[in-house]
């Protein structure tokens, strides 16, 4: 069985209320590294923006919380980019004016990332949406390269990204 014939039957258990968090998880195991990164960055992307799922910033926050201090680093520094000048000032007002300078080149290390609280991303997540909403598809580009990471956004978030990958 391919793994359009198994999104398409969990697709058909989650409509029927009849799939478990554990169904969920161990398909999207089965199926997460065989698809196209544009499929999964479309799906991801898809539920960042869903009203069926909780705020981008709030599972962004989530999925940092679970990266390892690369992925920290590399995420910050695309949000940070997405502020742009305003990178700084949310910084110092988030007690993280010692990020500042590094903000502004691009560079937080993994290190500095590991200073970062969650809490801190999830301020700046929602003021990089509003001044780039491109950081949503950029934000869902980088977890579809890491696509274990994505079961942190939970199973109903899972199903939907599911879904939404069946249907394409």
């Amino acid at each position: 069985m391919g793994f359009l014939d198994t999104l398409g039957q969990l697709a058909n258990q989650v409509a029927s209320g009849n799939a478990s968090d554990a169904d969920i998880h161990a398909t999207y195991d089965q199926v997460a590294h065989q698809l196209p990164k544009g499929t999964l960055t479309d799906g991801i992307s898809h539920v960042f923006n869903s009203p069926q799922t909780p705020p981008f910033e709030q599972m962004l926050a989530g999925l940092f919380n679970q990266s390892s201090p690369d992925q920290k680093a590399a995420l910050l520094n695309q949000v940070l980019g997405a502020l742009g000048p305003n990178a700084a000032a949310l910084l110092s007002q988030a007690g993280l004016g010692n990020l500042a300078g590094a903000a502004a080149s691009g560079s937080i290390t993994p290190q500095q990332a590991q200073q970062v609280s969650p809490q801190a991303v999830q301020v700046l997540a929602q003021n990089a949406a509003k001044k780039d909403p491109t950081i949503v598809d950029k934000a869902a580009g980088f977890y579809a390269q890491h696509p274990t990471l994505v079961k942190a956004i939970g199973a109903g978030a899972l199903a939907l990204l599911m879904s939404r990958m069946s249907r394409r």
